[in-house]
C-alpha cells in the first residue's frame, strides 16, 4: 500500500490548530486559504514592545504633569466597559491590577463593544497620557491573556504586525503563523543554490521566512525581507531576459527598406517641420525596422509632443515596402481622432486608411475585413475591435499601440499574430504620454527599447495650473464666462455621467446648472462614453469648428482631442483623478497661441490626494510627474499588474529596492546568457517556480 505524504503548504487553513470555521472564513476573506497563503502573508511592520509592568510602575514613568505621555505595556483585568454610539463612537474600559487602575479608550471602533467584557484578563500596550489624577491609553493594541497559563509579566519583544481585518486581528494571524511556521519551513526547498546564496550573502529561503515572521531583532527581519524581495525581482528579470532572447533569436520580422528618398517622400506629407527630438527618435525606429529582429520599442513623450507623427512615419515605412500597418487606441474617440488627423496628412496620396471600432454596422465591418484580408487597406486604425478573431491582415509589418498602459500583455500578443504571413512577426511600437519612471524602465519594461521625445513642438505654450477649493467655484465660472465672451472655448470635466450616492458632480446635472447660471446663453454640449458614435463625431466636429463654447465631459476627452482654440479647462472633484490622468486632461489645452489655464476644483481629504494636486500644480513636465506619481502611489498600475495579469510584488518595493533590482537584472542577464533555457539540474526548481509566476502572463511557457 502506497503512503502519500501531505505537503504542509497545501493544508487547508481551517485544519490549522486553533482555527475554527468562523476564523477560517475570516482568513479566506483575506485571501488566505491554505498554509502557503498564510506563510506568504507577510508582516507590514514590526512593533518594539516594552516589557510589561504594573499600572503603578507605569504611573511613575508617565510624568506627573498634565498632558505628559509615554509608551507602556500592562496586563490586568477588565473591570468595566461602556460604549457610546453616534457619529464619533467611543468605547471605554477600566483595566485593573493589584497596584492600580488605567482607563482605556477606543475611538471610532464600534466593533470593540462586543469584544470586551468585565472579568477578562488582557495584555495592552500603547501610548499612555496623563489627565490630572488619572491615566488614559487610547486605541491600544491588545489581546486576551491565555487563561490556561499562570500570568507572568512579558519581557521586551519585537513583534510582527500583519495586514488584518475587522474580524481578524493581527494577533490571531500571528498565532496561526507561529503554529505552522517550523513544520512548514522544514519542508521548504530553496530554488537558489548554496554557492550563489553565499556569493550574495543571502540566507536560505526557509530561514528568510523565519526571519520575517519571527525575527529576533530588527536587523534580522530586514535581512530576511531583502532575500524575499530579491527573489521577486530576480524571477521577473529572468522572465524578461528569456522573452527578449526568444524574440531576438526565434522570431523574424520583415526588413523594411529605408533611404533618403523614402525619408523625403514620407516627411513631405507632414504639415510641419519635425523637431530635433522627433527626428532622433525616427532614426532609432527606422534602424529597428530595417532589421529582421522584430522591433519592440516604447515611444514615450509628453502630452502633445508629436508621437502620432513618429508612429505614422513607421507605418508609412511598412506601406512603402508593400506591407500593412495597424494602430490600436484604447477609446473610440482617440481612434477616430487618429483617423482624422492621419487622413488629413495623407490626403491626395494613394495610401488607403480605414477605422475599425465597435460602433460600425455589420455591413461596414464586413467590407473593411474583406479589403483588409485582400491587402487593399494599407493602414487600419481601431480599438480593441482589432483583436477579434475575424480581423486578419494580408501582411502586417508594423503594429502601433497608443496609450500602451491601457492594454495588457495578452492583447499585445494577439496583435502580433494577426497577419496571414505566419512566417513573419510584425514590428511593435507602443506609445505612452505617461512616461515610464527610470526605476520602472528596468522592470517588465526591460524587454522594451525606449525612445523619448523631449520638449514640445514650436508654438506650444505652457499651461498655467491653479488649485482652488469648492467655495471658489462661482468665481472660477464667472472668469470662464469672460474668456468665452472673448472668443475662447473650454472643457469642464466631471467624474460622473449621472447622479450617484457619492455626491459627485455629473455631466447632465452640471450642464443644466451652468446653462441656468454663470454660462447662461453660452453654447454648451456634453460628451461621455454613452454618447453614440455619430453624435460624438458631430459634437467634436462642432467643437472644432467653434460652434460649441464649452464641452462638459467625463475623462473620455483625456486623450486624442485636439482643438487649438480650447484654452481653459476646469476639473471638478479633481482629487478623484490620478496624477497621470490629470496631466493627460490638462494636455487637451495649450495647443493654440492663447494663454491657457487649467483650474482644479477640489477639497482633498487624504494625504495622497493633496500630494497629487500639489504635484500637478508644481510642474507641467510629464517626465517629472511620472517620477512623482511613482513616489506617491508606488509601482501599482505603472508596473502594469492589472493589465498584464501579474500579481503585484508582495515584498519588493520600488523605488526603495532599486539597487536590489539592478543586482537582480545583472544576475538574470548573465544567467540566461550562460543557461538560456535554465536546463541545468540545479535550475529545475527555479524554472518551475518561474513558469508558475510568469509563464502564462508573459508567454514564456513555450520558449524556455
Amino acid at each position: 500500500m502506497t503512503t502519500h505524504t501531505v505537503n504542509p503548504l497545501t493544508v487547508n487553513i481551517a485544519e490549522v490548530h486553533g482555527i475554527g470555521p468562523k476564523t477560517a472564513l475570516a482568513f479566506r476573506r483575506l485571501g488566505i486559504r491554505c498554509v502557503a497563503d498564510l506563510i506568504l502573508h507577510l508582516p507590514m511592520r514590526y512593533e518594539h514592545e516594552l516589557a510589561e509592568q504594573s499600572i503603578a510602575k507605569a504611573s511613575e514613568i508617565v510624568s506627573p504633569h498634565h498632558g505628559s505621555e509615554a509608551n507602556i505595556a500592562v496586563c490586568g483585568e477588565i473591570a468595566t466597559v461602556r460604549s457610546s454610539r453616534g457619529r464619533h463612537s467611543r468605547t471605554e474600559a477600566t483595566l485593573e491590577d493589584d497596584t492600580g487602575t488605567l482607563k482605556i479608550t477606543w475611538f471610532n471602533a464600534p466593533w470593540m463593544r462586543g469584544k470586551l467584557h468585565p472579568g477578562a484578563t488582557v495584555h495592552a500596550w500603547g501610548k499612555v497620557k496623563r489627565h490630572g489624577d488619572y491615566m488614559e491609553m487610547v486605541n491600544p493594541r491588545w489581546e486576551y491573556a491565555n487563561a490556561d497559563e499562570p500570568h507572568s509579566p512579558r519581557g521586551e519583544q519585537f513583534r510582527p504586525v500583519y495586514p488584518a481585518s475587522e474580524d481578524l486581528s493581527s494577533h490571531v494571524i500571528e498565532q496561526a503563523v507561529l503554529e505552522v511556521l517550523d513544520p512548514t519551513l522544514s519542508q521548504l526547498e530553496d530554488h537558489l543554490h548554496e554557492e550563489y546564496r553565499k556569493q550574495r550573502a543571502f540566507p536560505t529561503l526557509a530561514e528568510s521566512y523565519r526571519m520575517v515572521h519571527r525575527p529576533q531583532h530588527k536587523d534580522e527581519s530586514a535581512h530576511g525581507r531583502r532575500r524575499l524581495a530579491f527573489d521577486e525581482l530576480l524571477m521577473m528579470q529572468l522572465a524578461v531576459f528569456i522573452k527578449r532572447r526568444h524574440r531576438r533569436e526565434s522570431l523574424i520580422a520583415p526588413s523594411l527598406k529605408h533611404n533618403a528618398a523614402i525619408d523625403a517622400h514620407i516627411t513631405a506629407r507632414f504639415p510641419f517641420t519635425l523637431t530635433n527630438s522627433q527626428q532622433a527618435v525616427i532614426s532609432e525606429i527606422a534602424c529597428d525596422l530595417s532589421q529582421t529582429v522584430p522591433m519592440n520599442r516604447l515611444l514615450q513623450g509628453d502630452v502633445g509632443s508629436g508621437k502620432t507623427v513618429v508612429a505614422l512615419y513607421a507605418m508609412l515605412m511598412a506601406v512603402a515596402a508593400k506591407h500593412q500597418a495597424a494602430m490600436m487606441a484604447p477609446t473610440e474617440l482617440l481612434a477616430e481622432q487618429h483617423f482624422q488627423s492621419i487622413s488629413q496628412m495623407l490626403s491626395g496620396s494613394k495610401v488607403t486608411i480605414e477605422v475599425l471600432t465597435g460602433s460600425l454596422t455589420e455591413a461596414e465591418r464586413k467590407n473593411i475585413l474583406k479589403r483588409l484580408a485582400d491587402g487593399e487597406i494599407d493602414i487600419l486604425i481601431g480599438t480593441h475591435a482589432l483583436l477579434t478573431e475575424s480581423v486578419r491582415f494580408k501582411s502586417l509589418a508594423v503594429a502601433v499601440i497608443d496609450e500602451q498602459h491601457r492594454f495588457g500583455v495578452h492583447q499585445r500578443a494577439i496583435l502580433r499574430v494577426k497577419s496571414d504571413d505566419v512566417s513573419s512577426t510584425p514590428h511593435m511600437l507602443v506609445m505612452t504620454a505617461t512616461p515610464i519612471p527610470r526605476t520602472m524602465s528596468l522592470t517588465l519594461f526591460g524587454d522594451l527599447d525606449i525612445s523619448s521625445i523631449r520638449g514640445l513642438p514650436p508654438g506650444r505654450k505652457p499651461v498655467i495650473t491653479k488649485l482652488v477649493t469648492q467655495s471658489k467655484a462661482d468665481e472660477v465660472y464667472k472668469y470662464l464666462a469672460k474668456r468665452i465672451e472673448d472668443g475662447e472655448q473650454a472643457y469642464i470635466v466631471v467624474p460622473a455621467v449621472e447622479q450617484s450616492q457619492r455626491e459627485l458632480k455629473d455631466v447632465q446635472s452640471h450642464l443644466e446648472w451652468l446653462s441656468q447660471g454663470h454660462l447662461k446663453g453660452k453654447r454648451l454640449a456634453q460628451l461621455h462614453g454613452r454618447v453614440d458614435r455619430k453624435t460624438r463625431e458631430q459634437i467634436m466636429q462642432d467643437f472644432r469648428a467653434g460652434d460649441i463654447d464649452v464641452l462638459v465631459a467625463t475623462t473620455v476627452i483625456e486623450v486624442g482631442v485636439d482643438v487649438p482654440n480650447a484654452s481653459v479647462m476646469i476639473v471638478e472633484h479633481a482629487d478623484n483623478f490620478g496624477l497621470a490622468q490629470l496631466h493627460q486632461m490638462r494636455g487637451r489645452i495649450g495647443r493654440g497661441s492663447k494663454k491657457s489655464l487649467c483650474v482644479l476644483i477640489a477639497d482633498p481629504k487624504t494625504d495622497d490626494a493633496k500630494a497629487r494636486l500639489e504635484a500637478i500644480v508644481s510642474t507641467d513636465d510629464g517626465f517629472a510627474i511620472a517620477e512623482m506619481d511613482l513616489q506617491i502611489r508606488g509601482p501599482g498600475e505603472l508596473f502594469g499588474a492589472k493589465q498584464s495579469g501579474l500579481a503585484p510584488f508582495r515584498v519588493a518595493q520600488l523605488p526603495h529596492d532599486i539597487e536590489l533590482l539592478r543586482l537582480a537584472r545583472s544576475d538574470a542577464k548573465q544567467w540566461i546568457e550562460e543557461f538560456p533555457s535554465l536546463k541545468t539540474h540545479r535550475d529545475d526548481l527555479l524554472k518551475k517556480r518561474l513558469l508558475k509566476a510568469y509563464g502564462e502572463a508573459l508567454g514564456i511557457g513555450d520558449v524556455g
